[in-house]
């Protein structure tokens, strides 16, 4: 048996030698609005600060116990409780998935009649926040959705307690979205297009990670199942009367290596081969390709599904075998369409906590990875900044990561999320300039993009 050859780190060293050198000369963004008073934000921070056993109990009880996606019962029902014992009324199984949660505070939205733009004829502005808490297979939550959900549930906390306190403490409505399976599945997507995001203005949420970062490349991903059907024969007696199916997905994963040369740097594709015959003596007359395909812009991400499906109408037809294509047996996500200006928001915020969230551009978008949080930012404006919870050496989906979800870094980063979403929702709806400078950014973007019928 040869020894397994260890994977040199080399590159992964010069890319951490790269990203120090950035760092020694990075500025976190500036954000010129004034956003909301002084005395208020005040109140809401202590709000969220009071909140710390409440959040440190939801880190560690969803850590203990992990839930993967669409399972998460158990974690929406602590939740969900944590909102009720605070007075606060909440939907356990929203928008058509029995493990998503939805709360709402302040005044009442008709924002929907103008598009959505929240100032117009008295409407109220309305921006949301998202948890999320689903977990990987075998390794928990490694990824720490359960910080996640505490950062966005203790940020709505702070906020109900304060418009409870004082109803004309800060305009509009917030709502609280508990959004499950992220992990592959596409959770978010399948809520919004049950109505989850409709009539609400703005989104935000954060990611806990190894540093922190105002914004980072997040790839859009679909998923491919390509199914090849031939003519079962005797391997050795009459192998010419067969079409070998095996051949067609071995030829469809030798064409994807060789299409990598001409794919650009923004594009990944990752696959398998799950079912490939049963015996050898029988010529196979099934083979299953399983892929990812993910991309830094939704154009060249479409642009690359049409290339994979040349790649697999080209093995059928050199092996004489057929072949089925079958995308997104869950909704694809679509990149993160960051917001500028309300992530100068977040920084502020951040600043107050004695953080100093790093530009894009610091870290290599090499280091990519892809989350439906990207089809909510091509809905309405939204953010997805991360927060630092562990050694800038530990990689998200790890064991180690998993380690550090649970840990007192995780606390902290758990309060200091909350707190920056807290403040920059209460920015947001205070103050008009702001919203009218994310408005604007997003329609200079593209605007709305029609995200379910985006691959059609």
């Amino acid at each position: 048996m040869t020894r397994i050859t260890a994977p040199s780190s080399a590159y992964l060293n010069q890319l951490d030698a790269e990203t120090g050198r950035r760092m020694e000369t990075a500025q976190s963004p500036v954000s010129d609005f004034a956003g909301a008073p002084a005395e208020l934000a005040g109140q809401v921070e202590a709000r969220v600060d009071a909140l710390a056993a409440d959040l440190n109990d939801v880190v560690h009880t969803l850590h203990g116990d992990p839930e993967t996606a669409y399972e998460e019962h158990r974690s929406a029902a602590f939740l969900v409780d944590l909102l009720r014992r605070h007075g606060i009324k909440a939907e356990l199984g929203a928008h058509g998935v029995p493990t998503a949660i939805r709360a709402e505070i302040g005044a009442e939205d008709r924002s929907a009649e103008t598009g959505g733009t929240g100032d117009a004829a008295g409407n109220a502005p309305s921006i949301a926040i998202l948890s999320e808490y689903d977990a990987l297979p075998e390794v928990g939550h490694a990824c720490g959705h359960n910080v996640i959900a505490a950062t966005g549930v203790g940020a709505f906390i702070a906020l109900a307690q304060t418009v409870a306190e004082n109803p004309e403490a800060f305009p509009g409505r917030v709502v609280f979205l508990g959004t499950p399976a992220e992990e592959g599945h596409s959770g978010k997507e399948v809520m919004a297009r049950n109505g989850a995001f409709d009539g609400v203005d703005a989104a935000i949420m954060v990611h806990p990670y190894a540093m922190d970062l105002a914004e980072q490349v997040w790839l859009g991903r679909r998923l491919l199942t390509v199914t090849f059907s031939g003519v079962a024969a005797h391997a050795s007696a009459q192998p010419f009367m067969g079409r070998n199916a095996l051949d067609a997905a071995s030829l469809a994963y030798t064409a994807i290596g060789l299409l990598r040369q001409q794919l650009p740097p923004v594009d990944r594709v990752h696959a398998i081969i799950t079912e490939g015959g049963q015996r050898p003596s029988v010529i196979p007359e099934k083979a299953v390709l399983k892929l990812y395909a993910r991309s830094k812009y939704p154009d060249t991400l479409k642009d690359l599904s049409a290339r994979l499906e040349d790649v697999a109408r080209g093995a059928a037809l050199m092996t004489g075998t057929g072949v089925s294509i079958d995308w997104d047996e869950h909704p694809p996500s679509l990149p993160v369409r960051t917001n500028s200006t309300l992530t100068g928001r977040w920084v502020s915020a951040q600043q107050r906590r004695g953080r100093s969230p790093l530009p894009a551009g610091v870290v290599s978008e090499t280091i990519a990875a892809s989350t439906d949080f990207g089809n909510v930012s091509y809905r309405i404006p939204g953010i997805h900044p991360l927060i630092g919870i562990a050694p800038a050496d530990v990689a998200l989906h790890t064991r180690a990561f998993a380690d550090a979800a649970g840990s007192a870094a995780a606390e902290s980063g758990a309060l200091d999320g909350a707190a920056g979403l807290a403040l920059t929702a209460l920015d947001y709806l205070c103050d008009p300039d702001l919203r009218a400078a994310v408005a604007r950014e997003f329609a200079a973007a593209g605007g709305p993009v029609d995200v379910a019928r985006y691959f059609d």
